[in-house]
Formats: structure tokens, C-alpha cells, sequence
């Protein structure tokens, strides 16, 4: 435990903490210092990205699908995926703690995360397609961080099977999403006995029977996946319309709060410039995934003409995560009177200020949608864990079906009770991930950045 503790801390925990005026301080984790320095980098080396190529990003989003081999998904389908596993608790629960740890100006600082985060995204996304492989079990393409980390460290003709680093992206990956299960098995449990008095032994058994006859079927989680999640977005997103459309004219001192707190003297000089940032940094960041080489394992899947596609899809898809659904989530909380807020957390408090907003039914809407959310990001997770469990034990079924076992039954466990030693096990594993993946991207980055120069030639011509 006291091992599991000191990683924690050392990934998670302020790695330096600089004064700054009026006796407050400003600290900066590892994972902190690794992905913002690293967002900046790529943004610049790609003349700002996520700003210039947007438009371009919507119209492969809408393009015709193209003819893919059989088992092979398509390029918005990859999206689907990542969307699926990046929407999630961190929108609603992760939002919720940066306000009320950060105040309203951690927003801002999320959006500027995400936009940074959209250029790694980019990178990561294009080398999974560059280095991907055939599947020989679901059929189709696989890859990630695990196969261009081992192109990166094991030369052609070598007879080393596994890099080392490539093995220990892949360990911790899989330590991550079992983690991750039981966090989604004890939300969803938490937010329907909350709304519906429902025993979580109840709730829990039926989500785990749901989820293992979609998980155990060959290639049932990408058609249930392309139903759920625009669905659920949309239904969020627009829910989130309807409760600014009502509150229209609280709107003008919602966004001044936002930046007056963002860059504020008021939180410079009492200290807590810090925590705004720093809040809407992690939270960001750990909302969005980009750098984490979660995502590029569902990005390398795709069958798609050009690799700078499927990165701009995948940019595309850290847009949709924090500027649109986390944004969904801080406007439910802002436009929300304080004085009923107040010393609340978590879902509570995400359902009370619903409650506020549309009475009764508020509860019970944040407790379907967690659950939408959370089955989605679980389906996803197990999408991702294919491709590692591959890299790690061969083409097996056996590999494949026994990891696909132990995520439910943490699943299961996680909704009767909650293991905070577990959760920071899944923690620990989503930031190792993170520095074993970032290892590989600086020096392979130039492969990406060319075939976005690549891509842009080919459009000029076109």
C-alpha cells in the first residue's frame, strides 16, 4: 500500500510548487509537466492545428464512409470508441470537483488543456495508424502505443519478441482499465440507489449481465458503441441547450466569472491562482486522455485512406470531449445559485443542481445518462485492452476472454463497494501509461508531422 501511495503521489502529487504573490503557491505534477510543455511543442511544430485545420477536421467527420475489409472499422467508428471511453465520469463527477476545488475559473483552463491536448492527440492517433497490423482474431487492423513503442526499440530481423517499454505501457493499460471498471461499477451503482433507492447489488448485476453479453461477442461492442454514443451525447448536449436557453440571462456573468477567475487578481492575491489552474489543467487532462495512448488504440483499428486522417479525428474527438460535453457539465453547475451548492461533492452535487434546474426528473436524468456513460466508457475500455492483451500474450482467445472476465468481475466488485486502494491503482496506471507513451512520441513525432505535411500537399493538389 505505502509503494502504491508514494506512485501515486509522485505521478499525481506536486513535483514542484513555486510562491506565488499574496502567500499562495502554484504545484505541478509530473503528468503535468510532461503533457502541457508537450501540447505547446506539437502545436507549434504543426502551426497551431487545432485552430487552422478544424474546418478540415469537420469534413473528414462527415465524409463518405469508404469500402473498409472485412472485421476493419471505419474512421469515425475509431472516433466513436475513444468518445465512448472519453466521455465519461470526468465530465460529470471530474468536472464537478475542478469548479469546486477550482472555482469557475478552472473552466477556462480545461478549454485551453483540451486545445493543446488536441495537437498530442493528432500525433498519437497518426502513429497507430503508421504502425498498425493485421488482426488475426477480430479481423481488421490493431495497434497502439505498444506497437510503435516496440518499432521505436526493436529493429527489423531482431528476434526480441517484446520491448520492455512497449510491455510496460501495455501492463499498466490493462491495470488502468480494470481500475477504471470498478470506478464505473461503483458510479452507477452510487447514482441509481441516489435517484431510485435501488440496492446496488440490484443495479450492479444487471449492468455486469448487460455488459457481458456484449463484451464476450466477438464484435458486438463496435455496433452497440455506434447506437450509444451519439445518442447519449446528443440527448446531454441538448438537455444542457434547454437549461442555458432558460437561463439565457444569467449567461453574461457566467462567462465574466469565468475569466475574471481564470486570470483574476482576487485568486492571484488570496492564493488560490493555483488551484484554479492547476484544477482545470488535471482535470483536463485526465477528461480528455490525450497523451495517455488510450485512444490510439482504437485510432490504429480504423481502415482509412490517409494516417493524418484518423489524427485529425481523433483531435476532433478532444474538442467534443472538453469544449462541448465538460462545458455542458460546468454550465449546469454555474448557472446554479451557490447557496445550494454548498459544501456538496460529487454526484450529489451534480444532482442537485440539476434538481434545480428541472425539478425531480433532473435526478433521475444525470443517473441514466452516468449510467449511458459509464457502460459506454466500459465497452470502450474493453476495445482498447484487445490490442495489449495481443502484444503481451499473442493471438490467443484465451488471453483475450480471461481479461474480458476480470473487468467484469471488477465491475461487479466496484458496485457493491468502493476499493479506494483499486482506484489508485487505475490512477497509477493512466499516468505510467502517459510516460511510458510520451517516451515514444517525442522521438517518433516527426513521422506524424510528415504525413500531415503529406496529407496537406495532397489536398492542394486535389
Amino acid at each position: 500500500m505505502k509503494i502504491i501511495q508514494f506512485i501515486y503521489h509522485l505521478l499525481w502529487g506536486d513535483l514542484i510548487t513555486l510562491p506565488l504573490p499574496g502567500g499562495g503557491s502554484v504545484g505541478f505534477s509530473i503528468l503535468v509537466l510532461i503533457l502541457i510543455p508537450s501540447g505547446i511543442y506539437f502545436t507549434i511544430r504543426m502551426r497551431f492545428l487545432p485552430f487552422r485545420l478544424f474546418p478540415e477536421m469537420l469534413r473528414v467527420a462527415t465524409e463518405k464512409k469508404r469500402r473498409s475489409e472485412k472485421g476493419a472499422i471505419s474512421g469515425i467508428q475509431a472516433l466513436i470508441i475513444s468518445t465512448a471511453t472519453r466521455v465519461g465520469m470526468g465530465n460529470l463527477v471530474g468536472v464537478v470537483a475542478a469548479i469546486s476545488a477550482g472555482g469557475a475559473g478552472a473552466v477556462f483552463w480545461m478549454w485551453v488543456t483540451a486545445l493543446l491536448g488536441s495537437s498530442t492527440a493528432f500525433i498519437e492517433a497518426t502513429l497507430a495508424q503508421l504502425y498498425k497490423e493485421k488482426d488475426p482474431l477480430y479481423g481488421g487492423y490493431r495497434g497502439g502505443p505498444a506497437y510503435y513503442i516496440h518499432k521505436l526499440f526493436i529493429k527489423e530481423n531482431c528476434p526480441k519478441k517484446h520491448s520492455m517499454i512497449a510491455v510496460l505501457f501495455a501492463v499498466s493499460g490493462l491495470i488502468c482499465w480494470c481500475g477504471i471498471s470498478q470506478v464505473i461499477g461503483n458510479s452507477v451503482s452510487s447514482a441509481f440507489k441516489n435517484a431510485f433507492e435501488i440496492p446496488p447489488i440490484y443495479t450492479t448485476s444487471l449492468l455486469v449481465v448487460i455488459a457481458a453479453i456484449i463484451v464476450l461477442r466477438k464484435n458486438a461492442t463496435v455496433k452497440v458503441l455506434d447506437i450509444i454514443v451519439p445518442i447519449m451525447a446528443g440527448i446531454y448536449f441538448l438537455m444542457t441547450i434547454f437549461i442555458i436557453v432558460k437561463n439565457a440571462g444569467q449567461l453574461p456573468s457566467v462567462f465574466q466569472r469565468i475569466f475574471s477567475e481564470a486570470f483574476g487578481l482576487r485568486q492571484a492575491a488570496a492564493g488560490g491562482f493555483g488551484a484554479v489552474l492547476m484544477n482545470g489543467a488535471k482535470r483536463g487532462l485526465f477528461s480528455n486522455e490525450a497523451g495517455s495512448g488510450s485512444a490510439p488504440c482504437a485510432a490504429a483499428a480504423a481502415d482509412i485512406s490517409h494516417p493524418a486522417k484518423e489524427g485529425l479525428l481523433q483531435a476532433l474527438g478532444v474538442f467534443i470531449d472538453t469544449i462541448i460535453i465538460c462545458s455542458c457539465s460546468a454550465m449546469i453547475m454555474l448557472l446554479t445559485p451557490d447557496s445550494l451548492t454548498k459544501g456538496q461533492t460529487g454526484m450529489d452535487l451534480l444532482q442537485t443542481a440539476m434538481h434545480y434546474h428541472i425539478g425531480e426528473f433532473g435526478v433521475i436524468f444525470i443517473a441514466v445518462i452516468l449510467w449511458l456513460f459509464s457502460f459506454s466508457t466500459f465497452i470502450g475500455i474493453l476495445f482498447y485492452a484487445r490490442s495489449n492483451v495481443a502484444y503481451l500474450f499473442g493471438n490467443h482467445w484465451l488471453s483475450q476472454t480471461l481479461y474480458k472476465i476480470l473487468a467484469l468481475i471488477m465491475l461487479f466488485i466496484g458496485g457493491l463497494a468502493a476499493y479506494t486502494f483499486v482506484w489508485d491503482l487505475g490512477d497509477i496506471g493512466v499516468g505510467l501509461m502517459t510516460i511510458f507513451n510520451m517516451i515514444a512520441l517525442f522521438p517518433l513525432s516527426h513521422h506524424a508531422i510528415n504525413a500531415l505535411h503529406d496529407y496537406e500537399k495532397r489536398k492542394k493538389v486535389q
